[in-house]
């Protein structure tokens, strides 16, 4: 099973163009974030006016794609050992922490364009992550999400010891082919 998570400005349709990209044997769903973004769209969490993260939000939104990852695997036969989170930009920085909260539940994890979120609130588990891998992947001209944050998320997984690559693209903030095509191949060899 594979989980999409959307950007920003987004809804659950913006990534479904990826799917033909990915094994087909997999059961993809694509979620929409909870809350509507003031000028279209929907968005996992609110900044506040200096970039803040409003912690709660994210609590909420982590909580809310793991009733829908229950509910998905009580009606479709899904290997719970196989799961996936596929993230781009605000829906890398929730794919992280989701999988971080939880990373029993997740074999593999794709952040595209994100950060990792800091709050002593997530309560991330950095000693139970042996059996989860990760992909970072982020453009160098990314003015939205800085490179030097996606390096800073690699840099902390390798601090706990997690599987992680990491792979740099000389895009801005976006997906391009060769890092859909990474990604894609990378999934592959988890599964």
């Amino acid at each position: 099973m594979l989980i999409l998570l959307h950007g920003r400005g987004t809804d659950e349709n913006d990534l479904i163009g990826l799917v033909p990209s990915f094994d087909p044997r997999l059961l993809i769903v694509s979620m929409r974030a909870p809350y509507e973004f003031p000028y279209g769209g929907y968005m996992w969490f609110n900044l506040d006016g200096q970039g803040d993260v409003k912690a709660d939000e994210i609590l909420s939104s982590r909580e809310a794609i793991m009733r829908c990852l229950d509910d998905v695997q009580q009606k479709y036969s899904v290997d719970r050992k196989r799961v996936f989170l596929f993230g781009f930009s605000m829906g890398a920085m929730m794919s992280l922490t989701v999988s971080l909260s939880y990373p029993d539940r997740f074999k593999g994890v794709i952040a595209h364009s994100g950060l990792l979120l800091q709050d002593d609130k997530l309560l991330y588990r950095w000693n139970n992550l042996g059996g989860i891998s990760f992909l970072i992947e982020h453009g160098t001209h990314d003015p939205i999400v800085p490179v030097e944050l996606g390096r800073q998320a690699h840099q902390r997984l390798i601090d706990a010891k997690a599987h992680v690559q990491y792979k740099e693209y000389s895009i801005q903030h976006t997906i391009s082919e060769e890092s859909l095509n990474d990604a894609a191949v990378w999934l592959n060899q988890q599964i």
